[in-house]
């Protein structure tokens, strides 16, 4: 089943990518948790889960779909795992984003994909439905902060050569139907030379020949500890975007997916993306307390000072999976009524004069 293409309203909803798992497949409302079926029995419940997942976003009235990454345990090694040139079992510990130690796999040798990674979840997930798809992969640079290199002379030469890879994976997702490629840089939103020097033209070599949207998404992390103690200490304005918005909007990718709601960044910095698609967080994932479709409005009226109507797509801060599914579900359900209001609002030429507030 092939997808009609982007959504026919304004706002349309989706969400940054992950989605709690179900406690049959997973530990729920923990991040990097182990399977519990195993072997043929972990298959199948992998692909229940997705239908679940999608079956959630359906029904609480999301527009663009994900799989809410139901067949992964964890954004950037689950995609690692299908790599040629890395060894799991000689772990090293490293600091990731500069903020916490984790144990990671060692590059022993030149990176290649061995086979496609996620391209047959992507077909099944596109079978199932016949709304716009958005699918999840790493960035590059995030992924060269996500190993201990032991093969490449520096930081840039790896995030190339996995940017090709990803080039090539996104290539066939596109060919099995996915309308939106959503590259996952956390690192972008910390190392702001590296950025500038290269890891926009690495971004843009996993975007090139592509015809689907192209979407990278940059935020302050998961609601885990480790995340909102840095954010605690970031001061009463988060100005991390200032830094490399600008080389974004002068960029080749389509769309910038960020966190909003309940955060400290001044939403005037969107300005310095004007003329890209926005996903608008709205959701505020580090949280156990629903929003009202009310505050999703009032975010996206704020944002719309400085997003073009046509452009602006509410969506979640961040990926959901550390949370409970009931909450999860309220929060789309409170995403999706949220941008109801704001097009009702828009339509009758209300929401200008409502966006004063801030969120």
């Amino acid at each position: 089943m092939r997808s009609p293409g982007p959504a026919p309203h304004l706002f349309p909803t989706s969400t940054a990518g992950s989605m709690p798992k179900p406690s049959w497949l997973a530990e729920p409302e923990k991040l990097w948790s182990q399977w519990k079926p195993e072997g043929r029995d972990l298959a199948a419940a992998k692909q229940d889960a997705l239908l679940v997942a999608l079956a959630e976003q359906e029904h609480a009235g999301i527009d663009i779909v994900g799989d809410g990454e139901q067949t992964r345990q964890h954004f950037v090694t689950t995609f690692i795992e299908g790599l040629a040139g890395v060894d799991f079992a000689k772990r090293e510990t490293v600091k990731i984003r500069n903020r916490y130690d984790a144990s990671v796999p060692t590059i022993v040798g030149a990176v290649s994909r061995k086979e496609p990674v996620f391209v047959e979840d992507a077909r099944f997930l596109r079978a199932h439905t016949a709304s716009p798809v958005k699918w999840a992969l790493p960035g590059p640079m995030t992924m060269a902060d996500t190993v201990f290199d032991a093969h490449y002379p520096n930081r840039e030469a790896l995030a190339r050569e996995f940017a090709t890879i990803l080039n090539q994976e996104a290539r066939e997702l596109e060919a099995a139907g996915v309308d939106i490629i959503q590259f996952d840089e956390p690192a972008f939103n910390v190392f702001f030379d590296d950025v500038r020097d290269w890891g926009i033209a690495v971004l843009e070599r996993a975007i090139e020949g592509l015809k689907c949207q192209t979407s990278v998404h940059i935020c302050y992390g998961y609601g885990i500890k480790a995340n909102t103690d840095w954010k605690a200490s970031l001061g009463s304005q988060w100005r991390q975007y200032e830094e490399i918005f600008p080389s974004i909007r002068a960029s080749g990718v389509d769309m910038v997916s960020l966190e909003c709601h309940n955060s400290r960044v001044p939403l005037e910095l969107l300005e310095l993306l004007r003329g890209k698609k926005v996903m608008v967080g709205a959701i505020d994932v580090a949280t156990n307390t629903i929003e009202t479709p009310e505050q999703v409005a009032d975010t996206i009226r704020c944002a719309l000072q400085f997003v073009d109507a046509d452009k602006l797509y509410p969506s979640t801060n961040c990926g959901m999976a550390p949370l409970s599914r009931s909450v999860a579900r309220a929060k789309l359900q409170a995403l999706a009524g949220g941008a109801e209001i704001a097009r009702q609002e828009f339509a009758s030429g209300d929401v200008c004069a409502a966006g004063a507030g801030r969120n």
